[in-house]
């Protein structure tokens, strides 16, 4: 295979991780791993479908060090979640060359602005707005199970015009279509985690407070219910007419929920989240104590989607003056349970209004 990138590195071993790691190594590139854990690779990975098929690829080395991880590559995957971005953008930057692609899978959170030092020092930043398939570790450093593999991708790059040579790059590697998006907001505006893991949240504790504890871990999608779907739909209702306001850039793709799932009202969702085979048994993000459960606000989907992703939507509503009553009672409730006022705001990189907005999508 005729591949436009040989020499990759992947940031993070974790589920997104070792499935690029392992796609790109079976595609004969030559791949470095970048973990925290490098004893515990033995050099080659795998995945296993749906089908309990294997794939298999060899990794070129697996390393702690950054530095030893990223120079020299063509082309870094970045795994990590949003909360990470600026930090590890800072301590990749001495060892960024000009033209090396930065991809970050998925691209959401605000990774813009997080790489854009690097983007400043001749790296091209890509995003896509979903990863390509669900994957769960079954071993570290070892194996991955993926399911539920996408019909199609897409992606935004900065510069833009080189947005088309990765797409091709992307397709090969997944086997599947890659589009280019006509701008880096519809990445960042996807709503996916931000608006489907806030709003079961959000509705799952609607009722915690400090001492509270649950007799059960519920499965966070098998038994989703009517309450997450109503809000669901919501906020993803409210970001389609925000959406809207921004006449300048085409945000047509930045597809609404309920086409995605090809769900048009509450009760369709419900059965439709409920009925994903590949999701169906992840449970909530909680943790047992002795006497019950409680949510766990570690997790990625209290640290990441709501700082850096919910909150993304809210700032951009008071940008250009749109109130979206759903998702700021939404990040006010997470607000309250954490006690976490540090979110994501476009004022700290220069951003108060929709002109300001204009001049960094539109270039």
């Amino acid at each position: 295979m005729n591949l436009s990138y040989k020499r990759i590195s992947v940031i993070g071993g974790g589920n997104i991780g070792t499935q690029v790691a392992c796609v790109c190594a079976s595609k004969e590139c030559d791949v470095t791993v970048y973990s925290s854990r490098p004893y515990a690779y033995d050099g080659t990975l795998e995945i296993v479908d749906a089908n309990d098929c294997i794939t298999t690829g060899k990794m070129k080395s697996v390393t702690s060090s950054l530095k030893n991880a990223i120079e020299g590559s063509e082309f870094v995957f970045v795994t990590y979640p949003a909360f990470k971005l600026k930090e590890l953008a800072e301590e990749m930057l001495p060892f960024v060359k000009r033209g090396m692609v930065i991809c970050v899978m998925p691209g959401t959170g605000g990774a813009e602005f997080a790489f854009s030092d690097c983007i400043r020092a001749g790296a091209v930043l890509c995003g896509l707005q979903r990863v390509p398939s669900v994957a769960r570790l079954e071993q570290y450093g070892k194996r991955v199970r993926c399911e539920g593999l996408r019909n199609e991708l897409f992606l935004a790059a900065i510069p833009a015009d080189t947005a088309e040579r990765i797409a091709m790059f992307i397709s090969s590697l997944w086997e599947i279509p890659c589009h280019v998006l006509p701008n880096y907001l519809s990445v960042t505006l996807t709503p996916s985690n931000p608006i489907l893991h806030t709003a079961r949240l959000s509705t799952l504790f609607r009722n915690y407070k400090d001492g509270k504890v649950y007799s059960k871990n519920p499965l966070f999608y098998g038994e989703w219910n009517d309450e997450s779907s109503e809000l669901l739909i919501a906020c993803d209702e409210e970001l389609q007419e925000l959406c809207k306001k921004l006449t300048k850039l085409d945000m047509s793709n930045v597809r609404s929920l309920k086409l995605h799932y090809e769900s048009e009202t509450v009760k369709a969702m419900t059965e439709k989240l409920c009925s994903i085979k590949s999701l169906h048994n992840l449970h909530s993000p909680m943790i047992q104590t002795n006497n019950g459960w409680i949510p766990d606000f570690q997790s990625r989907y209290f640290t990441a989607d709501f700082p850096y992703g919910l909150a993304i939507i809210e700032d951009l509503g008071k940008i250009v003056a749109f109130g979206m009553p759903n998702i700021c009672k939404t990040m006010d409730w997470y607000r309250s349970v954490t006690g976490n006022t540090e979110h994501f705001k476009f004022s700290d990189y220069g951003i108060y209004t929709v002109d300001d907005l204009y001049g960094i999508y539109k270039q």
